[in-house]
């Protein structure tokens, strides 16, 4: 929003704002904040930030080394649309008390992950789409105690409300899939996520489309335009607080878990990429496969080379591995292929230009830390283009079959990604000389993101599953 700090002193002042609050990102991928009344605003406090305690913070600093120091991005103020009071958000970025950057800042490790395109002898950036995908509900119930876990979704369009008196609507109740881009009366969330769009906008993200995605009950996509790096991952979160913000506003819910409903389509979160210069992408050739050059080649060679790995970061729950399966519109196998959406890589056909020639990764959901994944992804494929992974050779395609249609013997010819969260941890741990290259990610910072996930996994062990009782109770 603003170029420099003065800029946004004086929009303070001019527009009669009230509070400045600080959006500050946790390792696992949510926002917290602090408020700061605007009265005390003045440039020094936005240059050089303002002090606050991580040690809430899941994977940051211990409680006895807490004290940190929050320093806002200015180019990234927003009006927030949420709050009573005339309220400028911005992103900020922690820093030590001394100044250093803090080394587990996941904005800062996006930020280097970028510096290694010069690095590796590229004259150029990279580009970035995400895929927002996520489900409107008109509630929720869960919970986990000793004595229950229960979880119940509630949607006037889900197929489950069918002869249901409690719900008493002439509207449309649609089947659990098969119900994209369908248009009103039976999608029934258009307004709303133009209102979500809106306020995206506002917030300096421009938005390619919207519309309703293959889940009856209330499935929706919202797809920017690509940026660069740091802002599509500045995005995410940005798009995250404002569609979950604008549907509580309107008594509703939104969740962008992986898989909220068995046998309903579920939750990705699919990064279109490629690496540009004047406005042209370094991936292009008139006559190569799907006219992609050796470089793209050997991007998506790192891509599938370091996909266990990558499914560690961007996979990042026991429930992102339920959104895979045969038939459903998320891939098993690893492979990459020309517009075919059962592989892991997709190249779409549709723009096949030189300037919009791109890959497509599709196995990523919104359970993951966006500046995480960005960068791994990026990694993966700059490693690619170093050691001249070619995907052919590996065995990863291309394909251009429906994976899906393949018998159980053909499709075993075809490489896996991992299956659960604890194999991709794993994959993680092992596979990291790419990420730990040049110091982007930290050595501490891969432990400590396979540690707590690894607790959530054993938390998850010891819970019994609600359908265990169907199975079990009477046995």
């Amino acid at each position: 929003m603003f170029k420099n700090v003065e800029e946004m002193v004086r929009y303070i002042s001019d527009e009669n704002i009230e509070q400045i609050d600080f959006k500050c990102t946790d390792m696992m991928g949510r926002w917290r904040h602090i408020t700061l009344s605007a009265r005390g605003i003045n440039a020094k406090i936005l240059t050089e930030g303002n002090g606050i305690s991580l040690s809430p913070y899941p994977g940051y600093r211990q409680v006895h080394q807490g004290d940190m120091v929050a320093r806002p991005d200015v180019t990234t103020a927003f009006l927030d649309p949420f709050t009573k009071h005339k309220t400028l958000s911005v992103i900020c970025d922690f820093f030590y008390p001394n100044g250093k950057p803090y080394e587990r800042n996941p904005r800062n490790i996006a930020r280097h992950a970028e510096e290694q395109i010069k690095k590796a002898g590229i004259d150029g950036i990279s580009m970035w789409l995400p895929e927002m995908e996520f489900y409107i509900l008109d509630g929720a119930r869960y919970g986990s105690t000793v004595n229950s876990a229960y979880y119940e979704l509630f949607s006037e369009t889900g197929s489950w409300n069918h002869g249901d008196p409690g719900y008493p609507s002439i509207r449309s109740r649609l089947p659990d899939a098969g119900q994209g881009q369908i248009d009103m009366p039976r999608d029934r969330h258009g307004d709303l996520r133009a209102e979500m769009v809106h306020r995206i906008e506002d917030a300096g993200y421009e938005v390619k489309y919207q519309h309703h995605e293959l889940g009856g009950a209330g499935q929706c996509e919202i797809e920017p335009r690509f940026a660069s790096l740091l802002k599509a991952a500045d995005s995410v979160m940005v798009m995250k607080y404002m569609i979950a913000n604008t549907a509580r506003e309107q008594g509703m819910t939104a969740t962008f878990m992986p898989k909220p409903m068995v046998g309903a389509p579920g939750n990705g979160m699919h990064f279109h990429q490629y690496l540009m210069k004047d406005g042209k992408s370094l991936f292009y050739s008139k006559d190569g496969y799907a006219h992609l050059n050796e470089m793209g080649h050997h991007y998506i060679g790192g891509l599938c080379r370091h996909t266990p790995a990558l499914m560690g970061l961007g996979c990042a729950s026991s429930n992102s591995y339920r959104r895979f399966g045969v038939g459903l519109a998320a891939p098993m196998n690893l492979f990459f292929s020309e517009s075919n959406r059962s592989s892991a890589v997709r190249i779409p056909a549709y723009d096949e230009s030189p300037e919009g020639e791109r890959v497509e990764y599709r196995l990523p959901d919104a359970t993951a830390n966006p500046y995480l994944i960005i960068a791994a992804q990026l990694l993966a494929g700059l490693d690619g283009i170093k050691n001249k992974i070619h995907p052919t050779p590996e065995g990863f395609g291309p394909f251009d079959v429906n994976n899906y249609e393949l018998s159980d013997e053909e499709r075993g010819k075809i490489k896996s990604a991992p299956t659960s969260l604890e194999e991709s941890l794993c994959a993680l741990g092992d596979d990291r000389e790419f990420l730990t290259d040049n110091d982007v990610f930290p050595n501490e910072v891969i432990d400590t993101w396979v540690n707590l996930k690894m607790q959530e996994l054993d938390e998850l062990d010891r819970h019994p599953h609600p359908y265990e009782f169907e199975l079990y109770f009477d046995l």
